[in-house]
């Protein structure tokens, strides 16, 4: 009890006021000088060794039995156990106040009886020993305060223990003032909080319901836009019908001629005759004319009108002067009028150049540390032609790892050139005669073709993919076995050589991703006609969205002809280093191996920058865990807004998961069907400030596509987007009103048709109202119509009757 009574004391020295009660003071002089007690064993009387000053203890006259314990200062700690409890108030304080005054009468029968019933319940410690015990205090004259169990009228809950008495276990409730506690503020802001949030959630709901109507809306629009799109397809499919029999009453039906495809220019015979027919020179007839023309279109070659040959330059020089593209002209006109935000916000925004704008951050943070910058004499001296060996090794390792080849490619089979550009014109030139072709597939990078040709007058021949599903395609400009045996045959026919295949994977502009089973076909069809293929895999790392699966030809398990198969890959595109130009090739072949390293003298990687891609290549750690997740994530948000953009404007797209571009459908945009047209829409692009390429420049069949470059960041791609948006509804209320005035002057299908993996629209710009169509062009046009809807579903033989 007095260690008890010492602790809350102790805890209530300076209650709430500064003050103190005059209870302790009275306390401690009674505990000063009372007299040491002693409990006899048998639960008798309390006797006090020595009496207190002014006759307090006369009525305290109890024996002590032998063996009782002493009660005092000089205690031992082992004979008695005190066991403290907490003194809870109704604010959870231990600020007390002045105690009642106590009596206690010694003696008297009835504390007795209780006293035992206590000792009982104590003993039992059940819920229904814990009663409710009435005290009354009073404090005497002199201080001291005596427990009175005569009045009965106050009680206090107390919880007695085992093995106490339950006259140490009771408390008065304290019943302190009650103060402001800081928990009531804490729930006041609690309670504020979550009012705001409530308001700001009915907010952001309302926000989504707006939200939901506008998309409503707008897809009851687009419903409508289909609807009529449904209606004008039918009245076309019945005109067709119309000519069809038109055609066949007058019995004016007859088979059209072949065309001759297009082939490559030929500097012995095409080139002079060409600069000869723009220049004044002499011709060679009208039909080597008109084979220099087809020729000199399919290859991007056009002359600019009033060219004049030079006499400073040979054919060749006069040819390399004036093969000039939409690429060209462009990108001149881009670096003339760049955009940047801060000096020259009105400039060209470029979406036509094939670069990764997401990652310098990155790239320049890792080439500028300490283990990039080493100048050692070895890098400073001639180095062997393909390459230091060191580095040739490490390409190798990075190669055998991100390729997943089935065995450790050899250090001595990697070449290395300054870009891939480089590599393109080395192949050409040590794998074909000039003269001699090479089958590529269209549309295709545009670059190819004054790689191959400006050097080593190599040819391309085309094999031409277009956006019709029709035979064994099962989407939009799907490369197939079939398609590049028709174009060798038809080569062939016409007297080309062709030495090489070339294969893009993945594709650029079109992003396709070749399977396995679609590689060793192709693979397939090169060793039957013993041809060469150069694969070009530039964009194996920027393969963005984890449902597609890049597979590179060095990671199957059996090459179908591994002594004419040659991959090449570089760091332009993947690491987003363009103006680094590091290519590297990699052939089992050592004849082909030591001819393209001959040339490397023209194409070599200086040592510092050699050094610097080995270091770049052997950091897998960061390649994989810091650099591949950054960038994969920002192309994949950059194509997801491009293509968002693109499907708000109803304009139809390849959607793929590789590269930076995505390949466009605007013929709508186009007043007639030519590439006259598209030229002119590019150009519109150009003077509203923004840079795109044509299809044109990718050799495309079809007038009207075009490649954007998403790979930017997202300032660019907003304003850029905007000006697009500008442009393409510019045009087409132009039409709109052209065909209001003229409603037979063209026909046009845009009919949508989007699947999970392309949304395309198929259209095509026929004349209505030509009249030399012939009855094999019509059903050819028909049928495509049927193809390209589900109209035949919808008019069935009985709703049409």
């Amino acid at each position: 009890m007095k260690l008890e009574y010492r602790r809350i004391k102790d805890n209530s020295k300076a209650p709430r006021g500064g003050r103190t009660w005059k209870f302790y003071d009275v306390m401690d002089r009674v505990l000063n000088s009372r007299p040491a007690l002693a409990y006899g064993p048998m639960g008798g009387g309390v006797m006090a060794s020595q009496v207190l000053p002014g006759g307090m203890m006369d009525g305290y006259h109890h024996q002590f039995a032998a063996s009782a314990l002493h009660f005092g200062h000089s205690q031992h700690a082992e004979l008695m156990e005190i066991k403290c409890e907490e003194v809870n108030s109704d604010e959870h304080c231990l600020s007390p106040e002045p105690p009642a005054a106590v009596s206690y009468q010694q003696g008297c029968p009835e504390e007795h009886e209780m006293e035992r019933a206590f000792l009982e319940r104590a003993q039992n410690d059940s819920p229904i020993s814990r009663v409710e015990i009435p005290i009354e205090t009073s404090v005497s004259p002199s201080g001291f305060s005596e427990p009175s169990m005569a009045n009965s009228s106050r009680m206090q809950n107390v919880v007695p223990r085992p093995g106490f008495s339950a006259l140490h276990r009771l408390r008065k409730k304290r019943k302190g003032q009650r103060v402001k506690d800081p928990l009531d503020d804490l729930l006041l802001k609690t309670l504020t909080s979550q009012r705001a949030m409530e308001e700001r959630f009915l907010q952001m709901e309302e926000r989504r319901f707006q939200r939901d109507l506008d998309v409503e809306e707008r897809r009851m629009q687009l419903e409508q836009r289909r609807f009529e799109l449904e209606r004008e397809h039918e009245f076309r499919m019945f005109d067709v019908f119309a000519q069809m029999l038109s055609i066949l009453k007058r019995s004016h039906g007859g088979a059209s001629p072949s065309l001759a495809m297009p082939r490559g220019l030929d500097f012995s015979q095409t080139l002079s005759e060409l600069t000869g027919r723009v220049g004044g020179g002499d011709q060679r007839g009208p039909r080597a004319g008109r084979l220099a023309v087809s020729r000199g279109d399919t290859c991007g070659f056009c002359p600019p009108e009033g060219f004049r040959r030079s006499p400073y330059l040979s054919a060749r020089g006069n040819v390399a002067n004036i093969f000039r593209g939409s690429d060209e002209e462009g990108y001149k006109a881009y670096h003339a009028d760049k955009y940047d935000e801060d000096t020259n916000p009105n400039g060209i925004i470029n979406f036509g150049t094939s670069e990764n704008k997401l990652c310098f951050d990155l790239m320049s943070k890792r080439l500028t540390q300490t283990d990039m910058n080493l100048m050692e004499p070895l890098l400073l001296q001639y180095p062997d032609w393909k390459g230091h060996m060191f580095l040739r090794e490490e390409v190798a390792r990075f190669l055998t790892y991100y390729c997943k080849a089935p065995a450790p490619l050899k250090a001595e089979n990697v070449i290395v050139l300054n870009g891939c550009g480089s590599l393109f014109s080395a192949l050409a030139t040590v794998l074909c005669d000039p003269g001699e072709a090479v089958l590529i597939a269209t549309p295709f990078y545009g670059g190819i073709t004054q790689s191959v040709f400006l050097y080593g007058n190599v040819k391309l021949v085309y094999a031409y993919l277009d956006s019709k599903i029709t035979g064994t395609s099962t989407r939009p400009f799907q490369l197939t076995v079939e398609k590049l045996e028709k174009a060798l045959q038809d080569a062939q026919a016409e007297g080309e050589t062709v030495r090489a295949l070339i294969l893009l994977n993945p594709q650029n502009p079109l992003g396709d991703i070749y399977s396995l089973s679609e590689l060793r076909d192709y693979l397939e069809f090169a060793k039957r006609h013993e041809l060469h293929v150069i694969v070009d895999e530039i964009y194996m790392l920027s393969v963005f969205d984890e449902s597609a699966t890049f597979h590179s030809v060095l990671g199957m398990d059996r090459l179908p002809d591994p002594q004419r198969t040659h991959v090449m890959w570089g760091i332009s595109k993947d690491f987003a280093v363009s103006g680094i130009r590091f290519g590297t090739l990699y052939t089992e072949n050592q004849d082909v191996a030591n001819a393209v390293a001959s040339l490397c003298y023209f194409h070599g990687v200086c040592g510092p920058v050699q050094h610097k891609v080995a270091q770049l290549l052997r950091d897998r750690e960061w390649i994989n865990q810091v650099y591949l997740r950054a960038n994969r994530a920002r192309l994949k948000a950059a194509h997801t807004y491009v293509t968002d953009e693109l499907k708000t404007l109803g304009v139809p797209f390849l959607n793929r998961n590789a590269g930076f571009f995505v390949w466009i459908d605007f013929r709508k945009y186009l007043r007639t069907g030519t590439f006259e047209e598209e030229m002119l829409l590019w150009r519109r692009f150009l003077d509203n400030k923004v840079l795109l390429s044509c299809g044109k420049a990718f050799e495309c069949s079809e007038p009207g596509w075009f490649r954007i470059i998403f790979a930017d960041k997202t300032h660019r791609l907003q304003l850029g987007m905007q000006r697009i948006r500008k442009v393409l509804e510019e045009r087409e209320q132009e039409i709109l009103s052209e065909e209001k005035e003229q409603p037979c002057q063209s026909d046009q299908d845009g009919k949508a048709d989007s699947t999970d993996e392309v949304i395309f629209v198929s259209r095509h710009q026929e004349s209505s109202c030509a009249g030399s169509s012939n009855l094999s062009d019509l059903i050819g046009l028909l049928q495509q119509q049927m193809r390209s809807s589900d109209w035949l579903q919808k008019n069935t033989a009985e709703q049409l009757a």
